[in-house]
């Protein structure tokens, strides 16, 4: 019996089945079959064509690969920054927007006619450079930023393939110098690279910069402390002072001694930021902040707020000032000897650098290096502006150190420091951190610290009224306001060896001394001595008359109306007294 012939169908491969089930079914004929097939092909064809067409649509409305690179750079360097203001609400920084010109080498047909063309009508260009550009396999190539509309028109008329224009935000600052070490200025790409407009890119600009959020102009002005009607002011008796004494350079800040607020800050010489080559020059630092000085007798402030606050001392105590104090191969001596024992009070009335020295020295030099890291002069100051130094400290702090640095010598601090160093021993005893943005009272005082006591305040106080009335600060007593002030002649080091004739002077007042709201520094760097000034170059012959001429204008800016009914020194000496242990 022949045996049945079995025949073996090939089994389908499960995952081809699953394919099979899940497109077509498991009941589906052949026919069904064929028209799925050409249902997937047609979708597949109406897929490539609609990559075709947002492709060419895409190109059409962008341009190509190297146009499109065009439109990233325009994104980069068209970013906004938002509008500087003083205090009052005038502009001292903004944007417009201004034409550049750039190149496509790929699209230009004639490179050397188009070289001709183009640096005949801006002759700044650089041939050479300009041929290198355009000869280049790049997409896109600057090949001038920032042109004038006239330009734009001339060029437009030209008519040369692969050339256009791409407009971008320009800074401009309308108050030109007067604001420069402050604000700062920008690069080419309107990226900020020093001052205020440095701190506005690391204080979350550049991140909204990148992430393309700061490209409009709906960001919110900067405001900042400064009135630029003082800055004005300042800046212009600076510049008289720095003439007419024909000094190396100025400087001067206003502060507010109860919020820490920096109303003006000047430095001479300065630069245009319109015109950034100009800040390139060395000279042109800004000396209140990067540069760090020994400050002269202004420093005796803070000697004489430490002895008093220690309550080790007195208006009164005496101290040995009848010849100089010697130290090895160093000798201290007073610039006009009393030649007898004097009051604290004429420590001070006389700028006495020996009186001084005994001041410190009766306190201790712990005491003294204590008091004076506590006031904040021995750290490097923290502001708004990126640009600021280190103190030049002494590493081996001894008596002889303890010595000098008493009467502002051996030491050297940014004048800014120095500054707030003196407005927390005469604000009621409070350190508070300077600022350029604006600040109230309440916020101030979230950020004080207490330092001295109000009592030595009191005295600090009546100590530099006394000087604005009988001593080496009586050139700036302005009528009608209740000034003190504090001289420093600091004399500069030339070739190893403190020079006479070269010094750095400064001046610092406070106004009203019954009340204050103002500090005041003036500084001259090597003034020359005048006819006038029967030869001499020290702080009370240049730089008081030229913090009185100051005063004078800049009081009724601040708000500070004259006073006819000024209480005479004897009351303010027995209000400060009161307090004397």
């Amino acid at each position: 019996m022949t045996e049945p012939v079995t025949i073996r169908v090939p089994t389908e491969p499960w995952r081809r089945r699953l394919i099979r089930s899940l497109l077509y079914g498991n009941n589906v004929d052949r026919v069904a079959k064929a028209r799925a097939r050409v249902g997937f092909a047609m979708i597949a064809f109406a897929v490539v064509y609609a990559v075709i067409g947002i492709r060419l649509a895409t190109i059409a409305m962008v341009g190509d690969s190297h146009s499109a690179r065009r439109s990233g750079s325009q994104d980069a360097v068209a970013t906004a920054r938002p509008d500087i203001l003083d205090r009052n609400g005038a502009i001292l920084a903004t944007d417009v927007k201004s034409p550049s010109l750039f190149g496509e080498p790929r699209r230009i047909i004639d490179k050397d006619e188009a070289v001709e063309l183009l640096t005949a009508t801006l002759p700044d260009l650089d041939t050479i450079e300009v041929r290198d550009r355009l000869s280049s396999k790049k997409g896109f190539v600057w090949l001038k930023r920032e042109i004038t509309p006239q330009q734009q028109q001339e060029i437009r008329r030209l008519g040369i393939p692969g050339i256009g224009f791409l407009r971008e935000n320009r800074r401009i600052y309308p108050s030109g110098p007067a604001v420069s070490h402050l604000i700062g200025l920008v690069n080419i790409d309107n990226q900020g690279i020093a001052g205020i407009e440095k701190w506005l890119d690391s204080n979350g600009l550049a991140d909204l910069h990148r992430a393309g959020f700061a490209s409009d102009r709906l960001q919110q002005p900067v405001e900042l402390a400064i009135d630029l009607r003082v800055e004005h002011a300042l800046r212009d008796e600076l510049l008289k002072a720095q003439e007419k004494y024909k000094a190396k350079a100025a400087s001067g800040l206003v502060s507010n001694v109860r919020t820490g607020e920096i109303v003006a800050m000047v430095s001479l010489p300065d630069f245009d930021p319109n015109n950034p080559r100009e800040a390139h020059d060395p000279d042109r630092i800004n000396r209140l902040t990067t540069g760090v000085y020994e400050m002269g007798s202004t420093f005796k402030t803070l000697t004489l707020a430490m002895a008093l606050d220690a309550g080790k001392a007195n208006l009164n105590t005496l101290y040995d000032a009848r010849g100089a104090m010697r130290y090895g191969k160093f000798a201290i001596h007073d610039t006009h000897p009393a030649g007898r024992a004097i009051t604290l009070s004429e420590v001070f009335t006389l700028s006495s650098n020996v009186g001084a020295a005994r001041v410190a020295l009766s306190q201790g030099v712990e005491a003294h290096r204590a008091f004076l890291k506590k006031l904040g002069q021995l750290d490097r100051l923290r502001t708004e502006l990126p640009e600021s130094t280190a103190p030049i400290v002494p590493k081996r702090w001894g008596e002889l150190n303890t010595v000098t640095i008493s009467f502002g010598h051996g030491i050297a601090v940014a004048p800014l420091q120095a500054v707030m160093g003196i407005n927390a021993v005469i604000n009621g005893g409070y350190l508070i951190p300077p600022t350029f943005l604006k600040r109230t009272e309440q916020e101030a005082l979230a950020l004080a610290k207490r330092v001295v006591r109000k009592e030595t305040s009191d005295k600090i106080r009546y100590l530099m009224r006394l000087n604005a009335e009988v001593g080496t600060a009586k050139q700036a007593d302005v009528k009608g306001y209740y000034i003190g002030g504090k001289t420093g002649t600091a004399e500069k080091v030339v070739n190893g060896r403190y020079s006479k004739k070269q010094v750095l002077n400064s001046f610092t007042a406070i106004l009203p001394a019954d009340n204050p709201q103002y500090q005041l520094l003036v500084m001259l760097d090597e003034p020359k001595g005048l006819p006038e000034t029967h030869g001499f170059i020290t702080s009370g012959w240049n730089a008081v008359p030229t913090g009185g001429k100051v005063i004078a204008r800049i009081a009724p800016l601040l708000g500070l109306e004259p006073r006819f009914d000024l209480p005479p020194s004897e009351r303010l000496i027995l209000a400060a007294s009161r307090g004397t242990p």
